[in-house]
């Protein structure tokens, strides 16, 4: 008899259903991994909202691409990984017991980093993101929107040296930025009062580097208008709702670059995974204070609310498996 494993499907928009299903087993190249939890990101809320364009029932597992957990089965030709070894995986049906992933898709975690959760793909995102931000020392970096991934590029930056203006909606997101290092906040209430606020802070000459981090229309209007001249824009916002229209006539007179830091290239999205890990295992960074809300994976229909409806105290939510 084929081992059957628990996996979330994705019914209909808002409807989750828990199933018995088929449990994976590795191809060559491949391995399968016991998984122990995966995070819930912003981009899985189009979906469970219900897109035009989406079919449903979805495939077991489907969404889940933050999971982390240990390799308890290997394909053939697969080399430097072992049954037993705990990893970060960049697969995309975690949202179940278990997953496959080709071997080159798995980070090795440091036995420094045992028993902590890590969801690695979004922290990957987090160094990715920042690589291609190009923050000097020196310069004034405004983020718009405070969340897991404003709060790691908030640390990060401030590292790097630059001063920090972080500009979020909620006052407990701008404590949280001020906790990890922002130098100034902003409340993101008042679009006009925001870029006075910046000009006050900069002596009118805005931000070099403005990092976009919402994924919606007018936190990419008000980032453009907060780059100084010759400044950066990143976007690092998830823009997958439907089109999106720019100044271009400003965006030109100001002489900016626009950065679409979103990375398709795999080995790059490793890349950030093991800065990822090393910045983490060596205490550089801590991303514990971010996994604000846990859910089991019954529960995933909640944890997808909870990241659209953001309660008090809410920065992300991982699920996590017994």
């Amino acid at each position: 008899m084929t081992a059957s494993m628990e996996a979330a499907i994705l019914a209909g928009p808002g409807e989750m259903r828990i199933a018995q299903v088929a449990r994976p087993e590795p191809a060559a190249g491949e391995v399968r991994i016991r998984l122990q939890g995966c995070g819930v990101c912003a981009s899985n809320l189009e979906p469970w909202a219900g897109q035009e364009w989406m079919t449903y029932p979805g495939e077991p597992g489907g969404l889940g691409h933050e999971g982390w957990g240990v390799i308890d089965a290997i394909g053939a030709g697969v080399e430097g990984l072992r049954v037993g070894d705990r990893v970060a995986t960049l697969a995309h049906r975690s949202f179940a017991e278990y997953d496959v992933a080709p071997a080159e898709a798995v980070v090795k975690l440091p036995a420094a980093l045992a028993d902590e959760p890590f969801p690695g793909e979004p922290l990957g995102c987090a160094f990715n993101i920042f690589q291609r931000s190009d923050v000097r020392p020196g310069q004034t970096v405004a983020i718009v929107g405070i969340g897991f991934l404003g709060a790691v590029l908030t640390k990060l930056a401030t590292d790097a040296g630059a001063r920090v203006i972080a500009i979020s909606r909620r006052p407990f997101s701008l404590d949280l930025a001020r906790s990890y290092g922002a130098a100034e906040t902003i409340a993101m209430d008042d679009h006009w009062a925001i870029i006075d606020a910046v000009k006050r802070l900069t002596g009118d000459r805005m931000c070099e580097r403005v990092i976009e981090a919402v994924g919606k229309q007018w936190p990419l209007d008000l980032a453009g208008e907060l780059v100084g001249f010759g400044g950066k824009l990143i976007v690092a916002g998830y823009h997958q709702d439907g089109p999106r229209q720019v100044n271009m006539q400003m965006w030109n007179w100001k002489g900016i670059d626009v950065i679409n830091a979103h990375e398709r290239d795999p080995e790059v999205q490793r890349a950030g995974v093991r800065a990822a890990v090393e910045a983490v295992a060596s205490g550089r960074l801590d991303p514990r204070p971010l996994y604000s809300h846990r859910f089991p994976l019954d529960r995933l229909g909640e944890a997808l609310d909870a990241t659209r409806d953001k309660p008090e105290g809410f920065v992300k939510a991982l699920v996590t498996y017994a």
